[in-house]
C-alpha cells in the first residue's frame, strides 16, 4: 500500500494514525518478513493486522557472486514469475539495478530480456521489494544507490515506477540524486516523468546514430526516431550541474566506427550530457560480437576531442551471467 492506503487502512481499523508511521518504518526501514515480528505492536494488534494483510516478500531462487564482487539475485514473485536484481558494490557505493517489468517489450537485438518477450508489468511493491530483499540479504551494509536498468522498460509502466520512486525517497531514505531511470525512449512519457516523478536523474539507452541503424538493433526508434528523441532530451528540465546520461552499447560493425562516433558529437550538440560507451555484453543468441580495444578507444578520443564525458563501462559480473535476463533465461531451461 501507499502511504496514503496505509493511513487509510489504519483509521478504518479504528487505530490512531501514528500506527500507520510505526507500520512503514518497520517494514521499510527494519525489513521486517512478517507482521508478528513488529514487536512495537502488542500481540493483540499483531494478531488482528495479521488476520487481513501480510507484508509481501520476494522469494530467493538463485544468488550468485561475481570474482569482480558483483552478485546476482533471481526472485520468484508470488505468481511463479521470476525477475532479476544485481548489487555493484564498489567506492564504498552499494548499487542495486532492479527491474520494473517481468520480461520485456522493447525486443532490443543486444539484449537477452527482449528476447524472451514481455509477461507483465510490476507492480510497485514488487520494485521495491527487490531493494528490501537485497537490503536484508547484505546487512549490516546498506544500499546506496538505485538504478532501473534491469529487466523491462520502466516508463512503459509509468504509474508504479513513479510510485516505487517515490516510496524509494520517503519510506527508503535514499536520495533522488542517487537514483537512475534508465529508458530506451518512451518520448511522451519522458516529459511526463519530469513532471510527476522525483527528480532523480535520467539515462538515455541510445545505442545509434542513424534511424536505420537505431530501428534495427532497437525496434522502439520505428515509432519515435531519432529527432523525436532527442528533441525531447532538449526539453527535459536539468537543474545547472546535472545531466543526462546517454548510454551506448557498442557492438562490432554495427555502430563503432569513427564516423558514428562524429555523427554522435553532432547528435548531442547543444545537451548538457556524459556518454557511458559500455562494450557488449555477450550472449549466444544474439550473434553479435563486441569491438576491439582498438576500435574502442577511437570511439571514445573522437568524444573526448570535441569535448564530450565520455566513459567506458566494463560490464560487471561477466562470470555469473550478469547480463539482464541471463540468470532468469538459464533458470527457465532448466
Amino acid at each position: 500500500m501507499s502511504k496514503r492506503e496505509i493511513e487509510a487502512f489504519i483509521q478504518v481499523k479504528g487505530l490512531p494514525l501514528y500506527r500507520a508511521g510505526q507500520l512503514i518504518h518497520w517494514i521499510y526501514e527494519r525489513r521486517v518478513t512478517g507482521i508478528e515480528k513488529i514487536t512495537e505492536f502488542s500481540k493483540e494488534l499483531r494478531h488482528k493486522l495479521g488476520s487481513m494483510a501480510f507484508i509481501s516478500n520476494l522469494v530467493l531462487l538463485q544468488k550468485l557472486k561475481s570474482s569482480d564482487g558483483t552478485e546476482k539475485f533471481l526472485f520468484s514473485l508470488e505468481d511463479g514469475n521470476t525477475i532479476e536484481s544485481v548489487l555493484i558494490s564498489e567506492d564504498g557505493r552499494h548499487t542495486i539495478c532492479v527491474s520494473s517489468q517481468v520480461g520485456c517489450a522493447m525486443g532490443c537485438s543486444f539484449c537477452l530480456t527482449g528476447q524472451s518477450g514481455f509477461i507483465r508489468n510490476l507492480k510497485a511493491y514488487e520494485i521495491i521489494d527487490q531493494i528490501i530483499s537485497v537490503n536484508r540479504l547484505v546487512s549490516p551494509e546498506k544500499i546506496s544507490n538505485v538504478v532501473l536498468m534491469g529487466m523491462g522498460e520502466p516508463l512503459a509502466n509509468f504509474e508504479e515506477v513513479v510510485e516505487a520512486i517515490y516510496r524509494v525517497v520517503n519510506f527508503i531514505g535514499i536520495s533522488k540524486r542517487k537514483i537512475t531511470l534508465s529508458t530506451a525512449g518512451i518520448v511522451p512519457k519522458m516529459l511526463l516523468f519530469a513532471g510527476k516523478a522525483p527528480e532523480v536523474n535520467l539515462a538515455v539507452s541510445l545505442n545509434a546514430t542513424t534511424d536505420e541503424q537505431r530501428s534495427e538493433l532497437m525496434p522502439v526508434n520505428k515509432k519515435y526516431p531519432l529527432a523525436s528523441l532527442m528533441t525531447a532530451c532538449r526539453k527535459y528540465p536539468l537543474r545547472p550541474s546535472r545531466k543526462i546520461t546517454f548510454e551506448y552499447v557498442l557492438i562490432d560493425g554495427k555502430n563503432d566506427s569513427v564516423q558514428d562516433a562524429s555523427r554522435l558529437v553532432r547528435l548531442l550538440k547543444g545537451i548538457s550530457c556524459k556518454v557511458n560507451l559500455i562494450p557488449l555484453n555477450l550472449h549466444p543468441e544474439s550473434g553479435l560480437k563486441k569491438p576491439s580495444d582498438e576500435k574502442i578507444l577511437a570511439f571514445q578520443n573522437v568524444l573526448l576531442k570535441n569535448r564530450i564525458r565520455a566513459f567506458i563501462r566494463e560490464s560487471k559480473g561477466r562470470d555469473i551471467s550478469a547480463a539482464c535476463g541471463q540468470l532468469r533465461a538459464g533458470h527457465a531451461g532448466k
